[in-house]
């Protein structure tokens, strides 16, 4: 063993056992042995000689490496040499008979690395340079098996590397691709195909690994060679015959099968098509998918038949003659029952796609009208597939069950594996009602009868039919109980399932019984069941408590939607939810694995909504509402109380009471309109006021609580909308209290209420805005910097989101100010102080801020703000000093310098919407200021700035006369085009502002 050997030895090491620093040097020394002139030579030596097979590896990947990087550059000798050297190996010619070790004896890697060098060069050399390389090959196949073992490995190697499309190919590959085929096509393929008759009838059974390699070969070469040279009186025959031929190893079978699915998968015109698959009478092979459904085989035969009927049904569609559609569809009749065996018992190829195919026959069937006999019973099959395919594996049930991670994923894999499979129930539906419903009832029926080790899965998948079917139906449709709706809704409510206590039943079972609920509004007959439904341990109180939750918030919706068919029922109701309003408030409901948008309260917004409705007698409800908020604020009193003198542990439970009787109630107050509680029945608001009230003091109890104060913030926002103005004398101290502790996050509420506020009452809360707009101010400017907040990857930190969130809360705050008649607010006596810092910050952000939206924001500021305090071009303005800041600041900086600004991109497809809203404000904003000022406007704005930015003087004097006109989009299209040309005369040289 020579250096190089050792080398090579220590570089493929694996052990472990060799030090890094050697196996450093060892792969050092073998590149610089690459780096040699006489590396060619070296290499096909160490093939003849050596019987290590790292070495031979390691040569023939220099090789190929070799022909890959210095091709061009290598000599005619050397390419030779190589040609040469490696075609005699691969045809068991060694150089020397006496000493030459045969690399065709080595294992399967070697010898594909072998194939792979040989196909490197028929990549540069077939056709030009080495045109009898197939035709040279052939006559060296007779020298037995280990030969034609490795003619087909070149032949693979060749689809694999060059010719397939199952791989991405650049443009030059695909050229090379498409001379080989042409040149092979016209040459050599005849003699191929010969070739690979004569083995296959030959080693049948003396060598079936032979034999299966020879039809791999085969099945990938059909898809581009003349069709003629298999689809024929030999090749034919022969292939179903191995197929059929059941004491031929499954290798061999299943090898003939996939040349007979290349077969039928061959690009035709759909008239040729059809009479090659009527020819080849595939209806011989049906019979196969009956064995073991486990096997290899059996998959390869599924393939086979699966392939044959899409490419019927692809005659199908399109044909044009109504005879091929006649041929298509009894061809169709026949296979179908084949394809929906193997659809629910065997495995499918990758590469078919069941709702591909069955949604193709299903849109086949939309143009038969009625339906015949025959179609009805595939619709039956399809469905029946459906069904078995949604099924969930037992295996998971427990998982499912309790919720756990296996059966989080594995809920969210068939959620996303059925969407597909429901939009085909769907098109089903509507081609074939009648058939899909009963369908549908025999699934109940049956799931229901079924054993208990298939019950769940069974039930659970004919409940999710049931309730998918239901997007199909229209709201008349499922109001009206069209077709058996009207036996499959009271059936369904009625249901009683021995497995109703798993998890993924109850909660598909709730949820389709509120889908059909429309039925229930039609036909109230139904209202104590399906209140029954909802209210025993199928429902509210099921053990799960996922379950429950969601069972609370639909049935809020339900409560919603049947609304006064209810009030002779509230009495019942109330009862029967009495536990688990009790539960939500006395229980920590802080469970993870609960989505948020269901805690549980919604069974009180199901309450309020059912005692809030107009039908219900004052006097009762009145007592309802008492019997609820009484107890619950004197709990939230008293707990306050103890939570002076308790220990951390324990006010920390008070502090969870607290917040879930906050969300109780505020759920609660859902159902009562602001008519109602101020007008219709005041004393009802009355109850919700002293409510407020004592959640107020919550705020002077627990100030450091966050999560406490955002509970009350919401009670207040809710309150604001319930109890209109009569809100107002709890205002000032809510707000006071709000803002003392208040953080970024809490400010960012606080804001968002007062906006609220501002919305709903205009003008009305102007002294309430006036108290607490310094304070706001003040806070925000300790909080906020005066410029931009960073930004960029460095600046996503939780921190620097709610400054930036503070930040937009605050600009849409000053924008809701301005635009609902409040901009006295920024002049008034206290605000003064901060007018100056206030008015830079907006004229700095509507230049410089990244967010477009909030540029324009602040844009519109300026406009109403112009509007608002300045009279006109001779009148007084309300604010000294504001006119000169808007016509030598805003005016100069933002319309002007800021739209020069190449980041102000009018031409990016992202973004260019946005900067076009903006830029049209900014054309308004002239138009305002010229409106209130002028001429003090114009020649500052044209002297001072379009001149200083190189504006010529006769378009500066076009401007003057498109602002004074009537067409503002004259002016923005006028101003948009100089404002890009003059950016492309700067190119940067002019730094504006």
């Amino acid at each position: 063993m020579d250096d190089l050997e050792k080398a090579i030895l220590i570089s493929f090491d694996e052990s472990g056992t060799v030090n890094s620093a050697l196996k450093a040097q060892a792969v050092a020394f073998c590149q610089q042995i690459k780096e040699s002139t006489s590396i060619c030579t070296l290499c096909i030596e160490r093939l003849c000689y050596s019987k290590l097979v790292q070495v031979q590896f390691w040569c023939l990947q220099c090789l190929q490496e070799l022909l890959h990087h210095r091709y061009s550059s290598m000599s005619l000798e050397e390419k030779s040499f190589i040609r040469k050297s490696v075609f005699s190996i691969a045809c068991l010619e060694g150089p020397d008979d006496n000493h030459s070790i045969g690399v065709l004896d080595g294992p399967a890697f070697i010898k594909n690395k072998l194939a792979q060098v040989l196909v490197s060069l028929i990549y540069f050399e077939y056709p030009l340079t080495w045109s009898s390389v197939f035709l040279d090959f052939l006559p060296h196949l007779n020298k037995g098996a280990t030969v034609i073992d490795m003619f087909c490995r070149i032949l693979n190697a060749l689809d694999d590397e060059i010719i397939s499309f199952d791989y991405p190919r650049n443009a030059e590959e695909v050229a090379v691709a498409g001379r080989i085929k042409d040149t092979m096509r016209q040459q050599c393929v005849a003699q191929i195909v010969r070739t690979w008759y004569d083995i296959i009838s030959m080693y049948r059974n003396s060598d079936p690994e032979l034999c299966a390699s020879v039809l791999d070969s085969m099945r990938r070469y059909i898809s581009w060679i003349d069709i003629g040279l298999i689809v024929n009186d030999a090749f034919i025959p022969l292939l179903f015959e191995l197929l059929l031929v059941d004491v031929l190893p499954e290798q061999v079978r299943g090898g003939a099968a996939a040349c007979l699915l290349a077969v039928v998968s061959k690009r035709m015109d759909p008239h040729s098509k059809l009479s090659l698959l009527q020819s080849l009478q595939i209806n011989r092979v049906f019979c196969l998918v009956a064995d073991n459904t486990d096997s290899e085989f059996v998959s390869k035969v599924s393939s086979l038949i699966t392939g044959y009927a899409t490419e019927v049904l692809d005659c199908y569609r399109r044909s044009t003659s109504e005879d091929t559609k006649g041929v298509s569809t009894e061809l169709l009749d026949e296979v179908l029952p084949s394809v929906f065996y193997i659809m629910q018992n065997c495995e499918v190829d990758t590469q078919f796609s069941i709702v591909q195919f069955l949604s193709g026959y299903v849109a086949k069937m939309k143009s038969l009208s009625p339906l015949k006999q025959k179609e009805v019973i595939h619709v039956g099959q399809i469905l029946e597939v459906i069904r078995t395919q949604i099924c969930y594996d037992p295996v998971y049930r427990a998982n499912l069950d309790a919720f756990d991670k296996i059966g989080r994923e594995e809920e969210d894999r068939m959620t996303e594996f059925r969407k597909d499979l429901f939009v085909l129930l769907r098109s089903i539906g509507r081609v074939a009602p009648d058939v899909t419903q009963l369908f549908i009832k025999n699934s109940l029926a049956g799931a229901v009868a079924s054993s208990s080790d298939r019950n769940v899965e069974e039930v659970e998948a004919a409940l999710s039919l049931f309730y998918a079917l239901g997007e199909s139906i229209s709201d008349e449709g499922i109001r009206t109980g069209s077709g058996l709706l009207k036996e499959l809704v009271p059936m369904l409510l009625s249901t009683r399932f021995p497995c109703h206590s798993n998890r993924i039943v109850a909660l598909v079972y709730l949820e389709t019984i509120t889908r059909y609920m429309k039925f229930v509004q039609e036909n109230a007959q139904y209202v104590p069941v399906i209140l029954t439904a909802f209210l025993d341990e199928r429902g509210i109180h099921h053990p799960n408590v996922n379950v429950s939750r969601r069972a609370s918030y639909l049935f809020m919706r339900v409560v919603k939607l049947l609304k006064a068919k209810l009030v002779p029922f509230i009495e019942t109701i109330l009862q029967g939810l009495q536990d688990t309003a009790a539960q939500f408030i006395t229980v920590d409901c802080t469970l993870k694995e609960i989505p948020g948008s269901e805690d549980g309260s919604h069974i009180f917004e199901a309450i309020g909504l059912l005692i809030g409705m107009e039908d219900v007698p004052p006097e009762k409800q009145s007592d309802y509402l008492s019997s609820l908020l009484t107890p619950l604020c004197q709990q939230v009193e008293t707990l306050m109380t103890n939570a002076k003198v308790q220990n951390t542990e324990e006010s920390l439970g008070n502090i969870v009471t607290i917040q879930q009787i906050i969300m109780a109630i505020n759920a609660l107050s859902k159902g009562f309109s602001e008519r109602m509680v101020t007008a219709s029945r005041p004393g009802i608001g009355l109850m919700f006021r002293q409510t407020l009230d004592v959640f107020l003091q919550i705020l002077v109890v627990f100030p450091k609580q966050e999560l406490l104060r955002s509970k009350v913030t919401s009670y207040i926002h809710r309150m604001v909308d319930t109890l209109g103005t009569s809100v107002f004398p709890f205002l000032p101290k809510a707000l006071e209290q709000l803002l003392a502790e208040s953080e970024p996050k809490e400010m960012v509420g606080f804001l968002v209420l007062i906006n609220q506020l501002i919305c709903k009452f205009n003008t009305s809360v102007q002294d309430i805005v006036e108290e607490v707009y310094p304070a706001i101010v003040s806070r925000i400017f300790s909080i906020l910097p005066r410029d931009s907040i960073t930004s960029g990857p460095e600046s996503n930190t939780e921190e620097i989101r709610e400054l930036q969130e503070l930040q937009r809360t605050l600009y849409t705050f000053l924008h809701v100010i301005a635009t609902h008649d409040l901009s006295s607010v920024f002049i008034s006596l206290k605000s003064r102080a901060y007018l100056d810092s206030m008015m830079q910050l907006l004229l700095y952000t509507s230049c410089n801020h990244a967010d477009i939206l909030v540029r324009k924001a602040c844009v519109q500021i300026f406009i109403r703000l112009i509007k608002d305090w300045c009279t006109g071009s001779y009148g007084e303005d309300k604010v000294p000093g504001f006119r000169n800041f808007i016509i030598d600041g805003f005016a100069i900086n933002c319309c002007l310098y800021s739209v020069l600004d190449k980041s102000f991109d009018l031409r990016d497809a992202n973004t260019v919407k946005l900067y076009l809203m903006l830029f049209g404000e900014i054309i308004l904003a002239q138009k305002v200021m010229y409106e209130k000022f002028g001429d003090d406007f114009l020649v500052h704005f044209v002297s001072k700035g379009l001149q200083s930015a190189h504006f010529p003087q006769d378009l500066a004097e076009e401007y003057r006369n498109k602002l004074q006109g009537n067409d503002t989009k004259a002016l923005k299209s006028f101003y948009q085009s100089h404002i890009e040309n003059l950016r492309l005369q700067q190119n940067g040289s002019l730094v504006f502002r």
